[in-house]
């Protein structure tokens, strides 16, 4: 019989290991620091340091500064390259494995109301409330707010989200958290760091996840053309959308 020697695919050497692959499941419900992975691993913080340098290193993970404490810096599971190395990952032990998993089929069950969250509420949060309304048909209940919502949209996400989705939210002013009081939601997403920092606790049939994903508006000063930084923010969000949509309809 001829022995077989296939080399272990990169995501199975990665992922293999115990704390990297409980670092893993952390970060696929959100975006954490350090410290906080401390707490969800049960791990001592230079062991959890070195699984995620290990982890970034093989690309399954990202690392970007906080926007609210530049000291600090939150990691992100990079899911669609994820996606590729199971798919690699499945090719090498059989063809038929690394076929890509169909788009998810929304059903009739509707899910909980989803809420996003940024600071001025003209941007990042408008435009994954858009995104999700559009990529879920409508189906889901979707509303966005700020903690210090700015006066008018910006105008880049206008742009962005016409040009790039077809979407026209001509008209639309941003939303003060506060306005949503009594409102019930499953899912609320924060998409910055002082928006983290800055949103009230909701009870405790209600999932809350982070996206720290820097203000597009930062990318320039005023009068600078950003909407370079808007369509790359509106891409990553879109991303996260997708995925979104998966555990939406599968915790219904």
């Amino acid at each position: 019989m001829e022995s077989v020697r296939q080399p272990v695919p990169a995501f199975v050497q990665l992922a293999a290991h115990p704390v990297r692959w409980q670092l893993l499941t952390a970060l696929s419900g959100g975006d954490y620091r350090v410290r906080e992975m401390v707490s969800l691993v049960g791990e001592p913080q230079n062991l959890v340091s070195y699984h995620l340098r290990l982890l970034r290193d093989g690309g399954l993970v990202r690392a970007s500064r906080s926007s609210f404490d530049g000291r600090d810096s939150y990691y992100h599971l990079d899911l669609d390259r994820c996606t590729e190395m199971l798919a690699g990952t499945g090719a090498v032990l059989h063809p038929a494995l690394g076929c890509n998993r169909p788009p998810v089929t929304f059903t009739s069950a509707k899910p909980s109301p989803v809420l996003f969250v940024c600071t001025g509420n003209s941007a990042r949060s408008v435009i994954a409330e858009a995104l999700l309304r559009q990529r879920t048909g409508g189906t889901v209940d979707t509303t966005s707010a700020g903690t210090r919502p700015k006066r008018d949209m910006h105008p880049n996400t206008v742009r962005v989200l016409r040009e790039e989705f077809g979407i026209d939210i001509t008209g639309r002013h941003p939303r003060h958290l506060g306005s949503l009081a009594g409102r019930r939601f499953g899912t609320v997403i924060t998409l910055c760091d002082k928006a983290r920092e800055a949103c009230p606790e909701f009870d405790d049939d209600t999932r809350s996840i982070h996206w720290s994903i820097p203000d597009p508006a930062a990318a320039g000063d005023v009068g600078d053309d950003t909407c370079p930084a808007f369509r790359a923010t509106a891409a990553e969000i879109d991303t996260r959308i997708r995925y979104l949509c998966e555990t939406l309809y599968a915790t219904t």
